[in-house]
């Protein structure tokens, strides 16, 4: 029998090391690492308002017959659709295409947007009627209808305890909008959104006094659901920037909507690491300051951001309604057209600690808040261009007529690694976004 020698001894070759190591340790030699199943990872605890009570578990516990792997869009729906409200896993490999076949499919006999525009050409029509009432035969008619084949193909409806999540660096989505409406417990995770561009946008002669274009559809929409974790994905318009959408009466044909909206009384939602990117209204808590939203928002809305990169974005990172929305460690960098971060609005009582704004030269610091309405705001150890700045007292001082009133009036418990701001672009900026997990 050969033998060999193992950490200085010689043994019988049959035995082998690991036999000694065994006997002399106890335990087996370094065996190779196994990662945990990305589609398994539940909400650490404390991450954040998902954390709260039951936590986030989405479809962890799901059974081998209720995990898939989807490559199409009809694929994906059917899997949602599946197991009613049984813990499933949806695994998307590549980039789905959620657009169908073009806007040309979804437009019902008859729709002709040339003869849209004559009708409600402002100096025709006039900019103080609204299109409310226009009969189904109208050319308003005609676009409602043809948004409402659209909206049917594009929206896709996420039930309780799911976990949808990317495979690899490339998984995500063209064109979808996912509607997660009513339900709890629900994690997405490493995935890239690039915008739905609505075929319909409906014109309002009265909104402004210029009128505007108006278009659905959120990539993603929380409607009074709770314990959503939203987690390393990316939202971007990608291909179709509003830099490429034509004008009419004189405003952009807009085509967009949110890339990420809460509302509804939707509760205790976290959002990290994510990527917001190349957008106008970017994220919305609460949709209306009105007396009916308030009594189903007014003590919810429930929200945490933490490092997330929001990058080359006009406004609403994020416009804040009711909620206690707790925003931390994240990095803004503005670009062409920006307009503001954080807006302060109806009994919103928003907690901002420890971000990082990149502001370009002319934009000053005073513009990283918006006050919409009169509501508290903790706005404390923040860096603008990697200075230490008072949020609040530098817009009071750059924006007189738009004074805010500093304390939130609650301190944030559900946090994990809080980083000082002058390290969050190093962080955020290498990790933040879909491709990053494995």
């Amino acid at each position: 029998m050969r033998t060999q020698k193992c950490h200085g001894r010689v043994i019988a070759a049959l035995v082998g090391c690991t036999a000694l190591v065994l006997a002399v340790t106890g335990t087996a030699s370094a065996q190779p690492r196994h990662h945990p199943d990305l589609a398994r990872q539940t909400l650490a605890a404390n991450d954040g308002w998902a954390a709260y009570g039951t936590g986030t578990t989405g479809g962890a516990a799901a059974d081998a017959a209720h995990v898939h792997t989807v490559t199409t869009w009809d694929a994906f729906k059917a899997a949602l659709a599946e197991g009613g409200s049984a813990p499933r896993i949806i695994k998307v490999k590549g980039t789905i295409d959620a657009d169908g076949p073009g806007c040309e499919s979804f437009a019902v006999p008859g729709y002709d947007f040339a003869a849209y525009l004559r009708t409600y050409d402002p100096a025709v029509w006039g900019r103080t009627r609204t299109l409310d009432g226009e009969p189904d035969d109208s050319p308003e008619g005609l676009r409602r209808a043809s948004a409402a084949r659209q909206d049917a193909f594009v929206k896709a409806i996420v039930p309780a305890n799911t976990t949808i999540v990317g495979v690899g660096r490339n998984a995500g989505f063209k064109g979808a909008s996912l509607q997660i409406k009513g339900v709890d417990n629900v994690i997405v995770r490493n995935l890239t959104f690039e915008s739905p561009l609505d075929c319909f946008p409906q014109w309002d002669p009265t909104d402004t006094a210029d009128g505007n274009w108006n278009s659905e559809y959120d990539s993603a929409v929380i409607h009074g659901s709770t314990h959503v974790w939203i987690d390393h994905d990316t939202f971007t318009d990608g291909e179709h920037p509003d830099s490429t959408l034509p004008v009419y009466f004189g405003r952009i044909h807009q085509q967009h909507d949110g890339e990420l909206d809460i509302v509804k009384g939707a509760d205790h939602v976290t959002a990290s690491w994510n990527v917001f990117e190349d957008h106008d209204k970017t994220i919305l808590i609460g949709n209306s300051d009105g007396a009916a939203t308030a009594a189903v928002d007014r003590g919810h809305l429930k929200v945490t951001f933490h490092h997330n990169l929001f990058r080359n974005l006009v406004e609403r990172a994020p416009r804040v309604r009711f909620g206690q929305v707790d925003a931390y460690n994240n990095h803004f960098v503005a670009g062409a057209g920006y307009s503001y971060s954080f807006g302060i609005g109806m009994e919103s009582q928003l907690v901002a600690e420890h971000n990082a704004f990149t502001l370009p030269d002319g934009v000053q610091a005073g513009s990283v808040l918006k006050k919409w309405k009169d509501a508290p705001v903790t706005a404390d150890h923040n860096h603008v261009n990697g200075v230490p700045t008072d949020l609040v007292a530098v817009h009071n001082a750059q924006v007189p007529g738009e004074i805010l009133r500093s304390g939130a009036g609650w301190t944030p418990s559900l946090r994990t690694r809080v980083d000082p701001a002058r390290a969050v672009p190093g962080r955020v900026d290498h990790r933040a976004g879909a491709g990053h997990l494995r």
